[in-house]
């Protein structure tokens, strides 16, 4: 719109000021007339004119140089950066001119912002955006971002896992990502300090990281399958696990291990035992699967495909636009799709660094001589891609598969829970507690059932499964374990 002459001045003034049109006296009000501005684009645009008193009347006001300084300043800190149609409207029979701001609707860039804070138009009236429009406009302009954000008032402090906010506490502590004194910290405090509760209201990001039984996130799922051979026509073991993140990264692992050959090699007294992909490489892939996905889409879901010969997991996503394969490949700045997200499990140290997952995968697969992952994206999707054989490459391998109930091996898991217990008694809880895992499932199949089995954890009630006050300790074959 070409606002050139006077007569389209008085056609818009005889609108007099509504939801697209403003009047202000002087540029002495640029900031009023800025923030309405901001409020015009983020709507579907509108005219702000200086030199028109709110009445309707045309005054005008002396144009300086300074005054155009002004002028393109106050434009220069809208974001993002947008077009602006300035007019220096003349006064017949007068020094003086009508200035006039005009913006076209841009519903494809919005939530606009002027010095850092956006505005809306309600009739005549210039506010500040609620958050919750910001994050609905911000979702609209990019697909995915600002979903974490959004407020859920039917979510619930109760519809969360306390075990699982303690746990990410715990874990934050021994990282030194948090301070010793978040763990006296009641868990709305907890869940304000980690941007997940705004005035008593739960975001999508506390669903995704901590939800409990939570149904109204159907994308909260982890799809796993086992297919023979290389293709698709048959699988061995299919699963769908929906829950919170830890949980998901909790049985993703225990998939892997079930299903992934385990290779070893002898180094002086130690047994040293790989997965055919190496263990951190799948787990900082599915890491940053979680972390970094598009969640907005209620049919989406992270999946793992294994084959005889490769692992392919996938999810919902994109990489950023603007940053080649190249750099993405190489040590580079994190621009998570879901900061809220990815900060929590920073501070809980699930998420290890900042923009170096990809290299650690690249490691590891270098490290046991496989070939580095493939990295795809296409349609709304990234899918990583990591092949191997049937044996780890480059070492002399005994080869153990993994199937359900069989650890014919000492692992990392049964290592791990001997460690815990030590000269101690305790129960499943507080195992979980000092492991800092979520699903119970997980620490049966994982660490205590293959304990149990190799004759190194004990229950305190053998012939009482399930008695109410039981509890675990090693035998003498743990303790020689442990000693060794």
């Amino acid at each position: 719109m070409n606002i050139e002459n006077l007569d389209i001045v008085k056609e818009l003034i005889s609108e007099k000021e509504n939801g697209q049109v403003e009047f202000k006296e002087t540029t002495g009000q640029l900031e009023r007339g800025m923030e309405t501005l901001c409020a015009f684009l983020n709507g579907k645009g509108g005219t702000v004119m200086f030199g028109v008193t709110d009445k309707g009347k045309i005054i005008g006001q002396d144009v300086s140089d300074k005054t155009k300084r002004e002028i393109a300043e106050a434009i220069n800190r809208l974001e993002p950066i947008t077009a602006v149609q300035i007019s220096y409207v003349p006064i017949p029979d007068s020094e003086k001119k009508v200035i006039v701001f005009h913006v076209d609707e841009s519903s494809l860039d919005r939530p606009f912002c002027y010095k850092g804070r956006a505005y809306q138009r309600t009739e005549s009236v210039t506010s500040i955006m609620p958050q919750e429009v910001y994050n609905q406009l911000l979702m609209q302009r990019g697909g995915n971002y600002g979903w974490e954000a959004v407020v859920n008032p039917e979510l619930l402090i109760e519809n969360l896992d306390e075990n699982a906010i303690m746990g990410a506490v715990r874990g934050g502590i021994r990282g030194g990502r948090l301070p010793e004194t978040t763990i006296s910290e009641d868990i709305p405090t907890i869940l304000e300090k980690m941007d997940l509760l705004h005035n008593g209201k739960l975001n999508n990001a506390a669903a995704v990281l901590f939800g409990h039984k939570c149904y109204g996130y159907p994308q909260c799922l982890l799809r796993m399958a086992r297919f023979k051979g290389t293709t698709k026509e048959e699988f061995w073991d299919n699963q769908r696990i929906q829950g919170n993140i830890f949980k998901l990264l909790d049985a993703a692992m225990a998939f892997f291990f079930k299903h992934l050959s385990l290779s070893g090699k002898i180094e002086g007294l130690h047994r040293e035992e790989e997965l055919s992909v190496p263990y951190k490489a799948l787990r900082e892939c599915c890491i940053n699967a979680y972390a970094h996905r598009s969640y907005h889409h209620p049919g989406s879901s992270v999946s793992i495909a294994i084959y005889d010969d490769r692992i392919e997991i996938t999810n919902s996503g994109t990489f950023p636009p603007d940053m080649s394969m190249e750099r993405l490949l190489s040590l580079h700045d994190s621009r998570p799709h879901n900061p809220i997200i990815a900060n929590v499990l920073y501070k809980s140290t699930i998420l290890e660094s900042w923009g170096r997952g990809i290299k650690l995968m690249i490691d590891e697969c270098r490290r046991v001589g496989i070939p580095d992952p493939e990295f795809h994206a296409d349609s709304g999707f990234i899918w990583v891609i990591f092949r191997y054989t049937r044996t780890t490459v480059g070492q002399d391998p005994t080869v153990t598969q993994q199937l359900p109930n069989s650890y014919p091996t000492v692992s990392e898991q049964v290592e791990k829970i001997v460690g815990i217990i030590a000269d101690r008694t305790l129960s499943t809880k507080e195992i979980m507690d000092l492991i800092g895992l979520k699903d119970k499932g997980n620490l049966l199949e994982l660490y205590l059932y293959p304990a149990i089995r190799q004759e190194l954890v004990v229950p305190l009630y053998p012939d009482k499964p399930n008695h109410p006050r039981q509890k675990y300790r090693l035998t003498d074959k743990g303790k020689g374990l442990l000693q060794q």
